[in-house]
């Protein structure tokens, strides 16, 4: 007999729908149960690809004793922290403010009020290495609960006023610095791991953000060595491509095996990026390889993409992806010398007797490279796969059209853009409510047939964003109008009118305890951050000063906050970037404009806004107005604050006028 997850279909839900816990997910009905019995709220917060929510699993809620203490004294959540953002959000706030650390599984105890008092992540089944074991918590807080409910609701009252994040915040008023931007670079300089690329110590994260802000200010040498760091260590999959979430340790050799869709979209931009400014070839194999990946493991039959691979496969972490040496040898036969030499396995390993294959050795030419890594991959895949997490959810996605349409673009890869496009189709097509009189509403998720819940901000700005890229990388009036469409939702329904900015729920989202402004970028870009970028953008092409007085609103925000923490606030600072520095917009017109299109993107050009056409009509897209070829040959326009050059006709002339890329 399963509980209420069953309906459910979100693959984690989905995992614990046998589980003799009386599991809810997160809505009214669970509310009003807590209300109606003044009992407190159990949410646990997870994901599917979470190792150690798998273990806390196996360990407490599949244990039947520990499930009728659940049961009998709290009304037990589960939530899927992809599909909804906002509860955990907060409730991640609320811990980290409680114990001074965070993560997932994330367990919170909360008033029927939805106020949180007491809260961790995991618990073991009995006290380990000082923590206590997950029933001592239950009764502890159960007591706690029937003797000074009072008293708790008293003290919690404060904790909701901290909850709203950002919403606190105040705009300034100080004019923008470009120093600001320099230090921001210092701070990141001093923090730089100058032996193995990236900042900090373990666990290391591959800064996405941080490394476009890099290679934006034209501080190449931090972003590049680690590029290459990365693509060469364990956390990046040499035989199938693609990047796991994060390395436990320094040095980028020991991974958390599980792979995120939004972690290798950020980074198959990242690498084009870095290849289009340093000419290294293993950057931009690594940006197709990850792509390569994504398209082969990640893509639903419908062209959107799945979330994320599990760490586990039979119920180990990271087996799938380990071999012994001896494995190597017999499946590689005259190729293992050299493959084990390049990928440096010994028969000792180096991750508990068997090898996490790291590309740190000398490279075998590449036909023998792409030989060794195709036997290889063809011989994992008879292994048994981890678990996937197969959801589509909007803002996930929107970052994965929008690395497809650019590297698709710059790289000249039909196939990238077709499945670019494919999602941008499937997404506008099937994830949006068109039921509301105001209007088709964008939606978070989908899966088993049904698209639900109500889109946050980030897969409204995410998405802002991935539709104007993929309009410059195929010049289809469709995407543009869709992304100025989208912008307006965005401002009317998310902008806060008082202090500026954008809160991460709609004004008409169900009632939190709070609601709030999420700003950090990590490990993905913030909503409000990439609202940011998008708008300044869309005001570059079309000309409307208000998508860059609603983007400018954020960083009035954040402006005097992100120098001082760049790690956090990598995508702000391009968008801080973008409007202090020399923005042109280029428009291209002719009915073959593809030598013109190359020289655009033959470099990394971030402050250039780019749109086509055949010359004969608009189609809605400001920046094409009026723009004709020039006798019958294609022809670029380039303007710069408000002003606009002589058009030219000859890529030569197109490149002196764009000048030296950063």
């Amino acid at each position: 007999m399963t509980n209420a997850l069953g309906g459910e279909t979100s693959p984690y839900l989905l995992q614990h729908r046998d589980n003799p816990v009386d599991w809810l997910p997160w809505g009214e009905q669970a509310l009003a149960r807590a209300r109606e019995g003044d009992r407190p709220l159990l949410v646990s917060i997870g994901y599917s690809a979470c190792h150690w929510c798998h273990v806390m699993e196996r360990e407490s809620f599949e244990d039947a004793e520990v499930a009728r203490l659940m049961n009998e004294r709290f009304v037990c959540v589960k939530v899927d922290r992809e599909e909804r953002p906002d509860v955990d959000a907060i409730y991640m706030e609320a811990v980290q403010a409680m114990t001074g650390h965070g993560g997932w599984p994330l367990n919170v105890f909360m008033t029927p009020e939805q106020v949180p008092f007491y809260g961790g992540t995991y618990f073991p089944p009995e006290p380990r290495h000082g923590m206590p074991s997950w029933p001592q918590v239950l009764g502890a807080v159960a007591e706690a609960w029937e003797t000074r409910r009072e008293e708790i609701r008293e003290q919690s009252a404060a904790m909701a006023t901290r909850l709203v994040g950002g919403g606190l915040l105040t705009p300034s008023d100080e004019p923008f610095d470009a120093g600001a931007l320099d230090e921001a670079v210092a701070q990141l300089r001093s923090a730089y791991d100058a032996v193995q690329g990236g900042w900090g110590g373990a666990p290391k994260f591959p800064a996405a953000s941080v490394i476009e802000f890099l290679l934006r200010r034209g501080e190449s040498a931090m972003a590049l060595y680690t590029l290459r760091s990365m693509a060469s260590g364990g956390i990046y999959d040499q035989v199938g491509g693609g990047f796991a979430r994060y390395a436990v340790d320094a040095t980028w050799t020991v991974p958390h095996f599980e792979k995120m869709l939004y972690d290798n979209a950020l980074l198959a931009r990242a690498y084009l990026h870095g290849w289009q400014v340093g000419g290294d070839p293993v950057l931009r194999r690594t940006a197709e390889e990850t792509l390569d990946w994504a398209l082969r493991e990640m893509t639903g039959p419908e062209g959107a993409f799945h979330s994320a691979l599990d760490a586990d496969s039979e119920g180990v972490e990271g087996r799938f992806y380990v071999w012994s040496a001896g494995e190597l040898r017999a499946v590689l036969g005259a190729d293992a010398p050299a493959a084990l030499t390049w990928l440096g396995a010994t028969d000792a390993g180096n991750f508990e007797g068997t090898n996490i294959l790291e590309s740190r050795g000398p490279e075998p030419e590449p036909k023998q490279r792409e030989r060794i890594r195709a036997t290889l991959l063809a011989a994992r895949e008879q292994r048994v796969r981890p678990g996937l997490d197969d959801k589509r959810l909007t803002a996930w996605n929107a970052l994965m059209i929008t690395a497809l349409a650019e590297c698709g673009a710059v790289l000249e890869r039909a196939d990238y853009l077709d499945a670019a496009r494919d999602a941008a189709a499937f997404v506008l097509d099937h994830m949006r409510d068109r039921s509301d009189p105001a209007g088709p509403r964008l939606l978070r998720t989908y899966n088993a047939g049904e698209a639900k819940l109500n889109a946050y901000l980030e897969d409204h700005a995410f998405l802002v964003e991935a539709l104007l890229t993929l309009y410059e990388a195929t010049f289809e009036p469709r995407w543009f109008a869709e992304a100025r469409a989208l912008a307006d939702t965005m401002i009317e329904r998310f902008a806060d009118p008082d202090r500026g900015g954008f809160f991460a729920t709609s004004s008409d989202h169900e009632q939190l305890v709070a609601r709030r402004k999420d700003l950090d970028d990590a490990p993905i870009p913030s909503g409000s951050s990439s609202a940011a970028l998008g708008l300044l953008r869309l005001g570059a092409l079309t000309g409307e000063a208000r998508y860059e007085e609603h983007a400018l609103g954020v960083l009035r925000l954040v402006a005097h906050l992100a120098p001082r923490h760049p790690q956090a606030f990598g995508h702000l600072l391009q968008a801080l970037d973008l409007h202090l520095g020399t923005v042109r917009e280029v428009a291209l017109v002719g009915s073959d404009t593809r030598e013109l299109q190359r020289v655009v993107r033959g470099a990394f050009r971030p402050h250039i806004v780019l749109a086509g056409g055949d010359g004969g009509d608009a189609h809605g897209v400001p920046l094409l107005e009026g723009r004709t070829p020039l006798d019958g040959a294609a022809a670029a326009y380039v303007c710069e604050r408000f002003a606009c050059l002589r058009p030219v006709t000859e890529p030569a002339q197109l490149a002196e006028l764009l000048g030296p890329a950063p």
